[in-house]
């Protein structure tokens, strides 16, 4: 390396950190609006700037994200309890356990032999394995309240294992091959799946439940689904396709993947005693994911229970957890966005926006109205890193505004529930599948944003246009 190279490198990041600097302290030093307590608009401030540097990248996102939550503390924004506080977050850790027991299915070699049963029964195209994966996500959603386990602990292994069969690494620049479309679609698919079933999502009853007390109707199980019946198939189909167009496998035939499939599957022979184990630890976090609540048991629970299991078993050693660097990497990170994003909230922040919106639309037809508010709460998804701590802060003063603009209220309700799932299209950290699939490294956060951007497009388009339709069809307004 030479040193001109370095120093042209090192005056870039030195650029980089001027630029996140200047706009955290741009906003940190401008009044903060009426209405607004100073230490939201402080914690925004920080939160802005995190942002911004997660996009350029100076350093590395646990480097910035260690740097951000010294920053809360160290400007007494929030106190240090406060400011740590991402660490003790379940959903967090229900994503590191992910990680964990996703490398149980490769270092055991399950997930390979589930991988060429895959392959045999879909492998002729690489578009058709999406298809299969999209589909045992769409089957296993309606039972199961949270997407990260299911993208996270089902879905995601098969695609390592896809990858790595067809020698798609991360480690070797090969991701192209197979594993960055694959991990896309896995992504893109578990947003559209979470907004078709009240059950495929935890903010999802949360919904009923604010709708009930501001419209004061049931929408029901099979309500919900109807209404999401049309648009999310479509969704479903053709977002698939769009990304096969924008962001192309290498490997896109494969006519000999039955044969090689059938000849890998003969070499492994029988299960062995390692793979009984694994297979015994999948069967177990599957159902306890699917009806763990009705016993008391959460999703992390599960999670936790199945890495104890793993670990007690032999399957995964000590070592194997340390040299998961994704899984640690993500603590980091998640854990800083997740805890500015709920203080946002808290401090004042998302219901003074909420007010500043409901003024900007007063006066406007319904339609317009619903529209803009939609299209709003849709893009200040990129403020949050949960869909539930969205809901939670914007869901209600959202619907309200739409009701007081005239528009169908369950109407309304259903349009921001789809949207309350399928506007994490966008970021890597938005909803529990992106840090499990983007910390895996296929996809880099450059071209995870503007695919993002442009499927939230294409969303837009389906779930306005083809569900607006679909919608008058069955009643709704």
């Amino acid at each position: 390396m030479s040193s001109a190279g370095y120093t042209t490198r090192s005056e870039v990041k030195i650029l980089q950190l001027l630029i996140t600097l200047v706009i955290g302290c741009g906003i940190w030093f401008i009044p903060a609006p009426n209405g607004l307590h100073e230490t939201a608009w402080h914690l925004l401030a920080i939160f802005v700037a995190t942002i911004v540097a997660l996009i350029i990248k100076p350093l590395p996102m646990g480097a910035v994200s260690i740097i951000a939550i010294t920053a809360t503390i160290l400007t007494k924004t929030l106190p240090i309890e406060d400011a740590l506080s991402g660490f003790a977050n379940p959903t967090i850790w229900l994503i590191v356990t992910a990680f964990f027991i996703s490398r149980g299915f490769i270092k055991t070699g399950l997930g390979n032999r589930i991988a060429y049963v895959f392959v045999r029964q879909f492998g002729k195209k690489t578009l058709g394995l999406s298809y299969s994966l999209l589909a045992s996500d769409f089957i296993l959603a309606p039972a199961m309240p949270s997407v990260t386990a299911r993208s996270g602990g089902i879905i995601f292994p098969i695609i390592r294992s896809l990858s790595d069969t067809f020698g798609s690494k991360v480690e070797d620049g090969t991701e192209r091959k197979m594993g960055s479309f694959l991990t896309t679609v896995a992504f893109q698919g578990s947003a559209i799946t979470s907004a078709m079933f009240l059950t495929a999502m935890a903010g999802n009853p949360l919904i009923v439940s604010l709708a009930k007390s501001i419209i004061h109707v049931n929408i029901t199980w099979m309500g919900w689904f109807l209404a999401a019946l049309l648009p999310g198939l479509v969704a479903l189909i053709i977002i698939p396709l769009i990304i096969y167009k924008i962001y192309p496998p290498e490997i896109k035939q494969t006519p000999e993947a039955f044969d090689l499939a059938n000849q890998k599957l003969k070499e492994m022979g029988a299960l062995k005693k390692q793979e009984w184990y694994m297979l015994g630890v999948f069967v177990l976090v599957l159902l306890l994911w699917i009806f763990g609540t009705n016993i008391g048991i959460d999703a992390t629970t599960t999670g936790l229970i199945g890495l104890s299991v793993l670990l007690l078993s032999g399957c995964l050693n000590w070592n194997d957890i340390k040299k998961e660097q994704g899984a640690w990497d993500t603590l980091i990170w998640f854990s800083a966005l997740v805890m500015m994003a709920t203080y946002l909230s808290s401090l004042g922040f998302i219901p003074w926006f909420s007010r500043i919106m409901a003024a900007a639309v007063k006066g406007l037809p319904w339609i317009t109205a619903l529209i803009v508010l939609a299209l709003v709460y849709f893009y200040s998804h990129y403020l949050f890193a949960s869909a539930t701590a969205h809901i939670s802060a914007m869901y209600s003063a959202f619907l309200a505004v739409a009701l007081s603009a005239g528009a169908p209220g369950m109407l309304a309700a259903l349009l921001l529930a789809f949207f309350s799932n399928v506007f994490y299209c966008t970021t890597h950290y938005g909803g529990g599948p992106a840090p499990v699939l983007f910390g895996a490294g296929y996809v880099t956060q450059k071209k995870w944003w503007s695919i993002g951007f442009l499927i939230s497009i294409v969303h837009l388009i389906i779930w306005i246009i083809i569900g607006g339709l679909w919608w008058k069809i069955i009643g709704l307004w």
